[in-house]
């Protein structure tokens, strides 16, 4: 507790800075030969003799002024009357309006001495983390560890005229936040925004548009989540067609076997003895490629497996490369059935949850709720923490129950862990919600 109009705590307090925010000039900084904390260990003092070092700390998209990098020099004297070399990872010069930043206002400066924040606009290479320095003298500066992003919202427009607004407004904001991930998924052919929570979204939602709306709910989190085969299937497809004329033929007998995750979609050729023209053969591997890519069963893509085209049939006139992709598209349905997968993967998280111990039962009753499985607790002080593994689709509005359960006295941290499949009880219930959206994708597509 410290009073500055009763005199109290005053010279612990001062004490404390000194000791814990020492002057520059009484120690050395640690940076590193290459980009991202990699290479040999490199010292440099806070010293106006030393090569020009500068870290970014912060971005700001500004309206007017475009891009305005934050700064703090690290060592050497800045100025804006040359043209100064600087390094980020590539070697190149540049020259702008250099700023000095001093309380809340910032004013025209000449250079920028070591230990000195400043404002640097139009550098359209640089980013928050990067240390810009001179070339001679390189060294770089370990970024801050940003966590990866652990909750995915889709974000729609409500007109088509918004669409394109919507990318150019979210990646002028990633700009400042290292913490947001925007992709458009081709299955779904939704805009992803991924962030830390969802208040993190929702904010950065209500910064970019009014005409952006939020959609935050299980399915759409978990509709661009690949599944795969369990087991190994056999499938024939066969595309029939005559109506007068040259009709349409083609006959596909293919084997299916899971494949380890992340081995994506291998296709092998095993047919001998003519039964399929070798030029026709591709046309099967894109048909197979194709419904894997928009799923049939309920518009989740499949990937993780290896089809191995075995045996066909072929007519002499009627077969084309448009019979045999047709005839390919329905052979994952056949093989799926076949092999009785129907649930659908599910992300999971690995989460450490910290808080009073006089929570911990109703939290982990709560998480165990959640489908979640403890994997241990520690007791420091008065906090317990705790780790579990946990769906992603049941942690979407957790940071608001949290804070309600446990009157704001709890933190919690989550990351990426494994792909999981699904309860058949859930999995039906999963399939069936995101059936009409799949259906719809069809019919467009069509």
């Amino acid at each position: 507790m410290v009073s500055s109009t009763q005199n109290v705590g005053t010279a612990s307090l001062l004490t404390f800075l000194a000791d814990v925010f020492p002057h520059p000039d009484e120690h050395a900084q640690e940076g590193f030969k290459e980009p991202g904390g990699k290479g040999d260990r490199v010292e440099r003092k806070y010293d106006d003799g030393q090569p020009l070092s500068l870290f970014v700390f912060k971005t700001l998209a500004d309206p007017f002024a475009g891009r305005i990098n934050y700064f703090k020099v690290k060592s050497g004297v800045l100025k804006t009357t040359r043209r100064s070399p600087i390094s980020i990872a590539i070697p190149r010069s540049v020259s702008s309006t250099l700023k000095s930043c001093k309380e809340n206002s910032s004013r025209r400066s000449a250079s920028c001495t070591r230990a000195t924040l400043g404002a640097i606009a139009k550098l359209k290479e640089v980013f928050t983390g990067d240390t810009v320095g001179d070339k001679a003298a390189p060294i770089f500066y370990k970024p801050a560890v940003i966590p990866e992003p652990s909750i995915t919202f889709a974000v729609e427009p409500k007109t088509r005229a918004d669409e394109d607004r919507i990318g150019v407004g979210i990646h002028k904001i990633m700009e400042e936040d290292c913490a947001l991930r925007f992709i458009r998924d081709p299955q779904t052919k939704e805009f992803l925004l991924a962030g830390s929570g969802q208040q993190h979204i929702e904010v950065v939602v209500a910064k970019t548009s009014q005409a952006l709306s939020r959609r935050p709910h299980p399915e759409t989190a978990e509709g661009s989540i690949p599944r795969n085969i369990r087991g190994k299937a056999d499938a024939e497809g066969k595309h029939k067609k005559q109506s007068g004329g040259h009709g349409q033929f083609g006959v596909c007998r293919v084997k299916y076997e899971p494949l380890e995750r992340g081995k994506g979609i291998e296709f092998v050729d095993d047919v001998f003895g003519g039964a399929i023209p070798r030029n026709w053969i591709p046309s099967v591997e894109k048909g197979i490629r194709d419904t894997a890519i928009r799923g049939y069963l309920a518009g989740f893509p499949m990937t993780d497996f290896r089809a191995t085209l075995y045996d066909g049939k072929y007519h002499d006139v009627d077969s084309s490369d448009m019979a045999f992709q047709i005839a390919g598209s329905p052979l994952l349905q056949g093989s799926d059935e076949a092999s009785a997968s129907r649930a659908a993967r599910t992300n999971h998280a690995c989460g450490s949850l910290r808080a009073a111990d006089q929570y911990s039962g109703d939290l982990m009753g709560d998480l165990s709720s959640r489908r979640g499985r403890i994997s241990g607790s520690e007791v420091r002080g008065h906090n317990v923490i705790i780790k579990a593994l946990v769906p992603l689709a049941e942690m979407l509005s957790y940071a608001t129950d949290l804070t309600s359960k446990t009157q704001a006295r709890a933190t919690y941290s989550m990351e990426y862990s494994h792909y999981d499949y699904v309860p058949n009880e859930l999995a039906d219930k999963v399939i069936a919600s995101h059936k009409p959206h799949a259906e719809h994708l069809v019919e467009e597509e069509a």
